[in-house]
C-alpha cells in the first residue's frame, strides 16, 4: 500500500478524496490550516470523520508558509505522491481580496512543489478549476481551449498554479495530473456553494437570492465520483490537465425545483443582478477523462440531491446554523 500527502484534509473534496484511500488500505498524511474561509463547523464536522482512523495522521499548517512545509518534510517525510487539494476557492471573493488567493493556490502550490523536488516525490495532482473557462470558450468546454484570459482573480491564481506544477514537470520530471474540478456537491458541501444554500435557504422559510433570473446553467458532479476520478489520477500521465465534473447540466430554476420536492417547501425566491465574474453556463466535456483515466460519473444529479438532502435533514440541528453567504 502507498503513503500519500493530501492537503486541504478538512475540505470538501479532500475529505472525500482521504475516506476512499483510507478504505483502500493506503496511509495519508493530511494537511489543512483549518482557515475561515467559510464556517469552520464544516470543516471540523468532515476532520472528526478522519482522526482517530488506522492511517490517517494530521497536522494543522499552513501550505503558503514556506517554513511550515519544510517543517512538514522533516517530520512526515517522503510519500509515494503529493494530492494538493488546499485552496482559496470562491469567484466573488477573489474580487474582493486577491491576495489570499494568490498566497494560497499559487505561493501554497511552489512550497509543494518544492517539497516534492527535495524528497524526490514523484507524483503531483493540482486541483485547478473550471472557472478558467470564459465566454469565449465554446460549450462544453474541452481542456484544450485557450484559458489565457481568466475573469477572476481566482482563475488566474489557478492558471498560475498550473504553470508552475509544469515547470516542475518540466525541469525535475515530477509526474504531474492537473484536474479542472467544475461544480461538485453532495453531503457536507462548501456552504458558499449555490447546492448548500439553496437546501439550507428553502428547508429553513429563509429567501432564496438568486444572481440572474434562474435560467442561468451549471454542470454539476456528485463528490464520491469527483474523489474516485481524482485518486485515479495518481497513474502516470507525463504532465495533463483533465476536465473532471460538470458532466449533467441543469438550470438554477431547475434545481431550486428539485430541491423543493425533496424538501416538501416552497422557495421564497428573491432576484438580483447577475454578478460580472459569474458564467452563464458551465458545462464540461469529460471524455479525456475517460480515455485517460477510465473515469466515468455513477451517481446521477437525481440521487445526489436526494442524498444531500437527507444528510442536511439528519444534521439539520447544526447544519441550518451554518453561516451561507
Amino acid at each position: 500500500m502507498a503513503r500519500y500527502l493530501v492537503t486541504g484534509a478538512a475540505g470538501f473534496i479532500a475529505a472525500r478524496v482521504i475516506e476512499l484511500l483510507l478504505d483502500g488500505g493506503h496511509s495519508v498524511v493530511g494537511v489543512d490550516n483549518l482557515n475561515a474561509a467559510y464556517d469552520v463547523r464544516m470543516k471540523e464536522y468532515r476532520l472528526k470523520r478522519l482522526v482517530g482512523r488506522p492511517g490517517f495522521h494530521f497536522h494543522k499548517l499552513d501550505i503558503s508558509e514556506r517554513g511550515e512545509v519544510e517543517a512538514l518534510a522533516v517530520a512526515a517525510g517522503t510519500v509515494d505522491g503529493v494530492i494538493n487539494l488546499a485552496a482559496r476557492a470562491g469567484v466573488r471573493s477573489s474580487v474582493e481580496d486577491p491576495w489570499v488567493f494568490v498566497q494560497t493556490n499559487m505561493l501554497g502550490t511552489l512550497n509543494l512543489l518544492e517539497y516534492c523536488r527535495r524528497l524526490q516525490v514523484p507524483k503531483f495532482i493540482l486541483a485547478s478549476t473550471s472557472s478558467l473557462y470564459g465566454a469565449h470558450n465554446p460549450i462544453p468546454f474541452r481542456e484544450d481551449a485557450d484559458t489565457d484570459r481568466p475573469l477572476q482573480p481566482y482563475a488566474a491564481s489557478k492558471k498560475g498554479a498550473e504553470a508552475l506544477a509544469y515547470s516542475y514537470h518540466y525541469l525535475h520530471g515530477i509526474d504531474v495530473t492537473v484536474f479542472r474540478y467544475f461544480t461538485v456537491y453532495g453531503p457536507a458541501g462548501r456552504p458558499d456553494m449555490v447546492m448548500f444554500r439553496f437546501c439550507q435557504w428553502i428547508a429553513e422559510g429563509r429567501k432564496v437570492r438568486m444572481n440572474g433570473d434562474g435560467k442561468q446553467s451549471r454542470g454539476f458532479t456528485y463528490v464520491d465520483d469527483i474523489a474516485r476520478g481524482t485518486i485515479l489520477g495518481l497513474k502516470p500521465v507525463g504532465y495533463e490537465i483533465i476536465n473532471l465534473g460538470g458532466h449533467e447540466v441543469i438550470r438554477m430554476d431547475e434545481l431550486i425545483g428539485m430541491l423543493e420536492a425533496r424538501l416538501a417547501c416552497k422557495a421564497e425566491i428573491e432576484y438580483g443582478p447577475l454578478h460580472p465574474a459569474d458564467a452563464l453556463v458551465n458545462q464540461a466535456n469529460v471524455e479525456k477523462a475517460g480515455r485517460l483515466l477510465g473515469w466515468e460519473p455513477n451517481v446521477t444529479l437525481d440521487q445526489g440531491v436526494s442524498n444531500l438532502v437527507n444528510w442536511y435533514l439528519a444534521e439539520r440541528a447544526w447544519a441550518s446554523q451554518v453561516a451561507t453567504p
